[in-house]
């Protein structure tokens, strides 16, 4: 199957007062139609940075990306206006990312009239069938995004995404921001609405249990490197690298016999600004296993087992 998305050695450098942070730092990866890649790692490892550059809000350093064939990067304006109409984003605050001065109809056709796509009684019958795809009544038409809870608010959202019928969506952490009651309900409409329409996820989020539940794939992010990608089912089961294997051990497990006995992999430091990270691994500083290659020469990401690869130089 041919990729949706092609992303090779992607850099994004941003100026700081002491010189330069980088906060991606030369990833390659591939999304296929109708998949869900999940992206996971701390905060600040560069995730949210890799949705932006992908839909070219945030302009990369370096790299190639290409969607459907299309080289993004060496896009004109025109091209580029073309091409968000086939991928849009879902941002992490349900609230600051919907204007408080628009109401629901339009908040969601706006899109529509900015792709001149439809407007009047045509874009209100668009909106009308979006609130009821998101679950939403036709009474929210006319109301405003302070008299909505933060999962209908949400559901705004995507469907304000869903506007364009898009190919390519990108979740940037779209249930960190919820109640934990109402975080089910917004995966279980993405996964619905992934089905209905062949939607390719890219889906970024902290909870670790919930990406496994939506992910086809799991890419595993540290200080702007992947260090693991793998399918959900086998990065779950048998994580190679040891900062997955930091990630995983700190789930909870709901039952306190098996959380009291089960051994859990300690991380020597605290994280390491990526100012100051010049060569060898990235995990280095805080890995148990580390040697001294480990400080001298930073591991590529390379295949162990079908679909599984990783970067550490003792997988």
């Amino acid at each position: 199957m041919k990729p949706l998305v092609q992303v090779k050695n992607l850099k994004k450098i941003y100026p700081v007062a002491t010189g330069t942070m980088t906060a991606v730092a030369d990833i390659s990866f591939e999304l296929f139609p109708g998949e869900t890649l999940g992206l996971v790692g701390e905060s600040g490892c560069g995730k949210s940075t890799t949705g932006r550059c992908l839909l070219r809000l945030e302009d990369p350093t370096a790299g190639e990306i290409h969607f459907d064939g299309v080289d993004l990067i060496h896009c004109n304006k025109e091209e580029l206006h073309h091409f968000r109409r086939h991928a849009q984003i879902i941002f992490q605050d349900p609230y600051a990312s919907l204007n408080p001065r628009m109401n629901a109809l339009e908040i969601i056709s706006e899109p529509l009239h900015i792709h001149k796509i439809a407007r009047g009684a045509a874009a209100q019958k668009i909106v009308s069938e979006l609130l009821d795809l998101v679950g939403l009544s036709q009474t929210s038409l006319r109301r405003y995004p302070h008299e909505f809870s933060g999962g209908q608010r949400q559901r705004i959202g995507i469907a304000r995404a869903l506007a364009l019928n898009p190919r390519f969506i990108v979740c940037d952490e779209p249930i960190s921001a919820l109640d934990v009651s109402v975080q089910a309900q917004i995966v279980n409409l993405l996964k619905l609405l992934q089905k209905e329409k062949g939607l390719t996820y890219l889906f970024i989020a902290h909870d670790l249990a919930m990406v496994k539940y939506i992910s086809d794939r799991v890419a595993v992010m540290y200080l702007g490197h992947i260090v693991e990608l793998a399918t959900a089912d086998d990065l779950y089961k048998n994580p190679l690298h040891p900062y997955t294997q930091a990630l995983l051990a700190a789930i909870p497990i709901p039952d306190p016999k098996v959380e009291r006995n089960r051994s859990s992999l300690v991380l020597n430091t605290e994280l390491t600004p990526q100012v100051k990270q010049t060569s060898g691994c990235p995990f280095a500083g805080r890995c148990p296993k580390a040697q001294a290659i480990c400080r001298e020469k930073n591991p590529s990401l390379v295949q162990i087992s079908p679909q599984h690869y990783t970067a550490c130089h003792f997988a």
